[in-house]
């Protein structure tokens, strides 16, 4: 990672143009972004809501959970923001991601009351995390 740290920075309004190295945040929008922490330059948006991203700020630092996963991004960029460190959290295979988006989309249906689109293809998340870094993460973090 380009970038070991993110100085975070409460706004009103995402700005236009994102300065390397700061993760905005805007309460107003439920939102934050910063530029991707490998240095590519691209945007990163991470949304707040139940079944996406959740930010906590300690008075001095912001974490997000979950992960960061750059995946529709040319670098594909995996990373964590704890505390204000950039935590490069290992690439995933193509399976490993889609096995993610079916679980994401899973998780908005159940918690919108919406049946998925195909219920038998859709995993049921898993009680236990799965791979090495959400292992390490969970230790690290007590599991939550």
């Amino acid at each position: 990672m380009r970038y070991a740290r993110l100085q975070h920075q409460f706004v009103d309004q995402i700005p236009e143009r994102l300065e390397p190295g700061v993760l905005y945040v805007s309460m107003d929008y439920a939102t934050s972004a910063h530029s991707c922490c490998c240095g590519c330059g691209e945007e990163v948006v991470a949304p707040f809501s139940p079944t996406d991203w959740k930010m906590t700020f300690d008075g001095e630092t912001v974490s997000l959970r979950p992960s960061i996963g750059s995946w529709t991004l040319k670098c594909r960029s995996h990373y964590v923001i704890d505390r204000g460190r950039v935590i490069d959290a290992g690439p995933w295979s193509d399976e490993r991601i889609a096995a993610e988006r079916r679980r994401d989309h899973w998780a908005k249906a159940e918690f919108y009351g919406h049946a998925p689109v195909d219920t038998a293809a859709m995993p049921q998340p898993s009680p236990t995390p799965f791979g090495f870094w959400q292992r390490v993460w969970t230790r690290i973090t007590g599991g939550s």
